[in-house]
Formats: C-alpha cells, sequence, structure tokens
C-alpha cells in the first residue's frame, strides 16, 4: 500500500530537486489510457476524472440517456487536480502545493499531461493536438489536414481532410484516436487492426472507395484458371454485360460469366456489373 503523501514535508526537505520532483510518483498514477500524476475537472459536467477518454466512455455508455451524452471539450479544461497532495489548481505542469510534476510531459495548449514519454509526444500545431513518435519523423499535410510518416511524403494520395472522418470499419472518430492508423494506397485511412480483421476475412478491398490495398495478382491468376474452368450453358455463352472496375475506374462490355467478370484495361477481378445486355443473350 502506498504511503501517504505529506507535500509540506517533500518541499521542505533538503535533498529535493527539480529531478526528485520529476520523478516522484510516476508511472504509479493515472489510468488505463495515461500515466499522470494529476485528474481534470471536465469543465462540461464539472466532474472528476482521469483522462478526457475516461470522460468520454463514462458519458457515451449505453447506460446514459442518448440527449446527454457528450465528449469533453479538452481546450476548454481549466482546472486539475494533483494525484499526490489533491490540491484543486488550474492547468500547469507543477502542482502549485507541493511542487511535483503531474506530467513528464506536458503540453499548455492541449492541456494534456503523459509521464510516458516512450510515446515520443509532440504537438502539431496545423493539426492541434498532440500526436505520438517523433516530430522528426512525421510531416503534417495540409490537403490531408493531419501528420504522416515521412516515408510517405512522395508517394502518399491526397484526400480532402482524410483523416477527419470515422474509420469505415469500427466508426470510431481517426483523428484523435488513440490507435494505429494506416494510409491505404488510394489515399483513404482507417484503423490498423480494422485493416487486420478485415484480412482475417478475406476482405482486401478499401471500404470507402472499393479499390484493392495489396497485390491481388495472384488472386487474378486463380480466378483466370476458375473462369476457364467453368463453362457456360449454351444460352450464356454470346450474353454480353457492362463493368466498372473498382481498381483502374474503367467501365468496359465483357462476357458474362457466373463466376467473375476481368476488366479489360487491367486485368483486375475487382468489378462490379452495371447493366446487362439482354439484347446479345440467344437464349
Amino acid at each position: 500500500m502506498e504511503a501517504a503523501f505529506d507535500h509540506n514535508q517533500v518541499i521542505s526537505h533538503p535533498f529535493v530537486n527539480d529531478k526528485f520532483l520529476m520523478e516522484i510518483g510516476s508511472g504509479n498514477h493515472g489510468c488505463s489510457h495515461y500515466r499522470r500524476r494529476c485528474k481534470i475537472i471536465s469543465p462540461c459536467c464539472d466532474e472528476i476524472f482521469d483522462c478526457r477518454h475516461c470522460h468520454n466512455e463514462a458519458k457515451n455508455s449505453l447506460d446514459v440517456d442518448p440527449s446527454k451524452r457528450h465528449d469533453i471539450p479538452r481546450p476548454e479544461i481549466k482546472r486539475v487536480i494533483c494525484s499526490l497532495c489533491n490540491t484543486e489548481q488550474d492547468v500547469q505542469q507543477n502542482c502549485s502545493s507541493c511542487g511535483v510534476c503531474m506530467g513528464t510531459y506536458y503540453c499548455s495548449k492541449c492541456n494534456f499531461f503523459d509521464d510516458d514519454v516512450s510515446k515520443n509526444q509532440y504537438h502539431c500545431d496545423k493539426c492541434g493536438i498532440c500526436r505520438t513518435g517523433g516530430k522528426e519523423n512525421f510531416f503534417h499535410c495540409n490537403r490531408c489536414g493531419c501528420c504522416y510518416s515521412r516515408l510517405l511524403k512522395d508517394s502518399h494520395i491526397c484526400v480532402e481532410r482524410a483523416m477527419h472522418h470515422d474509420c469505415p470499419v469500427c466508426f470510431e472518430y481517426l483523428f484523435d484516436t488513440t490507435n494505429d492508423i494506416t494510409v491505404l494506397p488510394c489515399g483513404h485511412t482507417i484503423h490498423l487492426l480494422c485493416v487486420k480483421e478485415m484480412e482475417s476475412h478475406f476482405q482486401y478491398s478499401c471500404p470507402v472507395c472499393s479499390k484493392s490495398y495489396c497485390d491481388m495478382s495472384r488472386v487474378w491468376e486463380k480466378l483466370d484458371q476458375e473462369v476457364a474452368s467453368t463453362p457456360m450453358p449454351q444460352m450464356y455463352q454470346n450474353k454480353m454485360v457492362w463493368i466498372l472496375c473498382n481498381d483502374c475506374g474503367e467501365t468496359t462490355e465483357v462476357s458474362f460469366h457466373i463466376v467473375a467478370h476481368k476488366c479489360l484495361k487491367c486485368n483486375s477481378y475487382n468489378t462490379r456489373q452495371t447493366r446487362g445486355s439482354p439484347a446479345t443473350c440467344t437464349s
């Protein structure tokens, strides 16, 4: 059991210095979202929570009246409570009473505290929020309206406000999510775990635009073989249909087949039938 904390003894101790105040209690307080040495007082409902995620989870649960559900307006947080001496005070990095650092990483713009600096947090002025991963490893794309890895700087496809929407699989808002995000080749963004979940169900196309997001050439070869080994009945052998290719966007007229329709432009089977041509059917 943690010993009682006497801030007067700490401040008056002859060996107390900035390093000691920075480290005391670090990692011993907080919640499942953040390790920090303070709690926040929500400006919207005047209740105490460990962090904004704890507030949002509590205030948006199924037990709450839908008309009363809400998220905390993070920039409006003005008061915090030191977890070591329980002093309520204005938002600041060091407690005004015991002097303890309430968050090794502190952002006055976001009113954000975190003792786990291994995340390499940094504040992006253009995003308007703090992000993780190290500022040197990311760049802000003005058109997409978000930060991306520098590895994508010259290769990503810009999509207007690419992360200012819900994940197309789990519907969590992507812009300030704490989960890992990936950018598909088409430019749309999605949770990395959601992509892996899609792949476990053999789904390899973007849920937003339907374009294939990985190399499907081996799959197309197998479909070539399946189509060739599955002859259509005589009444359908001359039937033609129009298809739209989800990968290249071209519209072509092809022979109808029950297995799949192959795009004549890019050889993809990621297509959809748009209309048939009953006049060419010899039935």
